[in-house]
């Protein structure tokens, strides 16, 4: 049963064409990050050769083996780190946005990255003793940040909400920077009560993706792929949550359970991010925004495509993160927030508008 909507809002499927397009958006991210460095490759035989990183396909790609390696084993995991993590983000940020029937809920600006933060630099200063900054990407850090998003989470959601009934932007927005405030006065604290590790959680903090090898990515490809899988398969459950509890409840769906799931699944991607990429704000509200306003109003429409772009979007922030001032690098989080300050000002000017 499809719920009554506007006919200016009502939900587009999801046509195979657009998936196509964002297919070729990450393929031409990848290409782009893995062409551009102090090496400069062409971009005709990065294509190739990272098509023989397929099973089955062999072709000459004419690079050297020096070459050959410089892609492979250099900058693919880079790239590849930053095509999942910004996957993971732009899905949550478009799930956040489901659950709460907000068009600036973000997992940045709710709180949920500082909460992330929280655990993670817990560990990390805890575990300095032991472990040293290698402790980063020890297995302690992904559930740690995801206790502390999901605390953050509950929290926003808890203030932005409590005493009323109605749900307003503009209220869970600064629940959401109260929250984010907190959390990030108890990581300075935890920062400066340990300084001999100060300056690489500030690193950590201010988002990067500098990875040695693929395990980085193996750290966070499960986490991703089960959050990211959540979320797509119950997709549909938030175009029904969009007209309201009561119509929801009346259509067979239980939308406490519903939103709980949600919040789980989008914190444990949040979390995931985070932990192995440090606090990137602003893709989880420009990416589907973007799709929303190109490809119609559905989430069964805007979270695979968000997906896709989101991937796209952080690879070429990544790539301009490390060209722009070249040989020096640029925490990916300044290249992020350059890009959403003026795109989230434009959104918070034009939610009056926003039937939500």
């Amino acid at each position: 049963i499809q719920p009554d909507r506007p006919a200016g809002l009502r939900p587009a499927g999801l046509r195979p064409l657009w998936l196509v397009a964002g297919c070729v958006a990450v393929f031409l991210a990848a290409v782009a990050g893995l062409a551009i460095g102090p090496v400069r490759l062409p971009p005709g035989s990065v294509a190739l050769e990272l098509l023989n990183q397929l099973p089955f396909v062999r072709l000459h790609s004419g690079l050297t083996p020096r070459e050959a390696a410089i892609v492979t084993e250099l900058r693919l995991p880079r790239v590849v780190l930053g095509l999942l993590v910004g996957a993971t983000l732009a899905v949550a940020g478009g799930c956040y946005q489901g659950v709460f029937r907000n068009p600036l809920a973000d997992p940045y600006l709710l709180g949920v990255s500082a909460g992330a933060g929280l655990g993670a630099t817990a560990v990390i200063v805890y575990s300095a003793g032991d472990a040293g900054v290698g402790g980063l990407t020890s297995g302690l850090v992904p559930p740690a940040a995801f206790v502390g998003a999901l605390g953050a989470v509950l929290l926003t959601y808890v203030l932005g909400f409590a005493g009323s009934r109605y749900r307003s932007p503009a209220t869970l927005l600064l629940a959401g920077v109260a929250v984010a405030a907190f959390l990030t006065a108890a990581q300075t604290f935890l920062q400066q009560r340990n300084t001999d590790v100060i300056r690489e959680v500030y690193s950590w903090l201010l988002g990067r993706l500098a990875t040695e090898g693929w395990h980085d990515v193996l750290l966070l490809l499960p986490y991703s792929v089960l959050s990211i899988g959540v979320m797509l398969a119950t997709r549909r459950t938030l175009d029904v949550l969009a007209v309201g509890d009561d119509e929801a409840t009346g259509l067979g769906l239980h939308p406490r359970r519903a939103r709980y799931l949600l919040l789980v699944a989008a914190s444990l991607g949040t979390a995931a991010a985070v932990s192995v990429s440090g606090l990137i704000g602003f893709v989880g509200v420009i990416v589907p925004h973007v799709v929303r306003l190109l490809f119609g109003t559905g989430y069964r429409v805007i979270l695979p495509l968000a997906a896709l772009f989101g991937a796209a979007f952080l690879a070429l922030a990544d790539l301009a993160a490390r060209t722009v001032l070249s040989p020096a690098e640029v925490p990916i989080g300044v290249v992020t927030a350059f890009a959403g300050a003026p795109f989230f000002i434009v959104v918070l000017r034009t939610s009056r508008r926003v039937q939500i």
